[in-house]
C-alpha cells in the first residue's frame, strides 16, 4: 500500500503518535521512491528531530544529501529548525510592520513582536509558512515531498491552519479596502493634490500586496493538502491501546480538513516464533490490530516487525525498506 501510494503521490504526510517510528517509516519510503529513480525531498516538521541521528549525519535547515542511487533517484533531508523559523518569520514580520507604520510607533512593534515570540500560535504559524516555502521551492527541483511529521495534535492543528489563516487574511483584505476608501474620501475632502500625499496610497497598496501575497500563498498549501491526486496522508501507529485509538482519531481530524489518508503503517509487531513472552505479546497486539482495523475498516493497513538493533544508516533503513516491498 505505502509504496504504491508514494509512486502515485507527489507530496506524502506521515503521522502519528509520537515514538511510533514516523521517521523511519518516513526514511524507508523516501530510500525506496529515490532507488526508483526519483528526487526525494525528506522534510522533518517535529521540533524533536530524529532524522539526523537516524541517518548519522548532520541534517539542517537546507536540504543535505541523504542517499544517491548514482543515476537520476536521488534522497535529501531537511529539519526545519523552528527556533530559527520563528526568528526568520518575526524579522520579516517587523521589516513590513516598521515600514507601514509611522517612525513614532516602531518601539511599540518591536515589544509587539517580543511578546509574540513566545505567544501561543506563533510556532505554527511559522512552520506553516517554512511548509509552505519548502513545498514552492521542491516542487522544481523534487519529485516527492515527504513530511515526517510532529505527533499527532501538533499535526492536525498545523494542517488546519491554511483554511484558518486564509479566512483570516481574508479578513484582513477587506478591513484594508474600507480603510482605502476611507482615507480616499478623506484626502479628497481636504483637496489634497500634493504629491507627497502619495505616500499613503503607496503604503496601503504595499500593504494589500504583502496580504494578497501571504492568501495566495496559504490557499495553495490548501489545494495541495486536500488534492487526493498529489497529496496524502498515512498514519504510523503500534499495536498498542493509546496508538490505536489516537490514530482513529486523528484519522477523523484528517477526514474532517478533507486531507485524504491513504493508509495505515503499523509498526514493530513482535515475532510469534521466538519465545512464549513475544508470541503472548504478539497475541496481544493482534487484538489492538484488530480493534485498529475495526475503528476504520476502509483504511488498508501495511504491517512492520519489530527489526533487532539499532535503526541507524542506509543499510538499517533498506532493510526496513525491504519489509515493505
Amino acid at each position: 500500500m505505502l509504496l504504491n501510494l508514494a509512486a502515485e503521490r507527489q507530496v506524502l504526510f506521515i503521522g502519528g503518535k509520537g515514538g511510533v517510528g514516523k521517521t523511519s517509516v518516513s526514511s524507508a519510503v523516501g530510500l525506496h521512491q529515490a532507488r526508483a529513480g526519483r528526487r526525494v525531498l525528506l522534510v522533518s516538521t517535529d521540533p524533536a528531530h530524529n532524522l539526523g541521528h537516524l541517518w548519522n549525519r548532520p541534517v539542517g535547515d537546507e536540504p543535505v544529501l541523504l542517499a544517491d542511487d548514482g543515476g537520476s533517484g536521488v534522497l535529501a533531508g531537511v529539519e526545519i529548525d523552528p527556533s530559527a523559523t520563528i526568528e526568520r518569520h518575526l524579522k520579516q514580520v517587523g521589516e513590513t510592520l516598521r515600514d507601514f507604520m509611522p517612525e513614532h510607533l516602531h518601539k511599540q512593534v518591536d515589544a509587539h513582536l517580543q511578546l509574540a515570540r513566545q505567544s501561543p500560535g506563533t510556532h505554527e504559524a511559522a512552520i506553516l509558512e517554512r511548509i509552505a516555502e519548502v513545498v514552492e521551492l521542491a516542487e522544481r527541483d523534487y519529485d516527492l515531498i515527504v513530511f515526517d511529521t510532529a505527533p499527532s495534535g501538533h499535526t492536525a492543528r498545523l494542517l488546519a491552519l491554511p483554511e484558518i489563516m486564509s479566512a483570516w487574511t481574508e479578513g484582513l483584505l477587506n478591513r484594508r479596502t474600507k480603510a482605502e476608501r476611507f482615507g480616499a474620501a478623506i484626502r479628497a475632502l481636504d483637496n489634497d493634490d500634493d504629491p507627497s500625499s502619495s505616500h499613503g496610497v503607496n503604503r496601503d497598496r504595499r500593504i494589500r500586496q504583502v496580504l494578497t501575497q501571504r492568501r495566495v500563498t496559504f490557499e495553495k498549501l490548501r489545494e495541495l493538502v486536500t488534492n487526493s491526486s498529489a497529496c496524502s496522508f498515512v498514519i504510523v501507529a503500534t499495536a498498542e491501546r493509546v496508538p490505536v485509538l489516537e490514530s482513529a482519531e486523528l484519522f477523523h481530524e484528517l477526514e474532517r480538513l478533507g486531507v485524504e489518508v491513504g493508509g495505515l503503517v503499523v509498526n514493530r509487531l513482535s515475532p510469534i516464533d521466538h519465545g512464549d513472552f513475544l508470541a503472548a505479546r504478539r497475541a496481544q497486539e493482534e487484538v489492538h490490530l484488530a480493534k485498529l482495523r475495526e475503528l476504520l475498516p476502509s483504511v488498508a493497513v501495511d504491517t512492520l516487525p519489530m527489526l533487532p538493533g539499532d535503526l541507524v544508516g542506509e543499510p538499517a533503513v533498506d532493510q526496513l525498506t525491504a519489509r515493505l516491498s
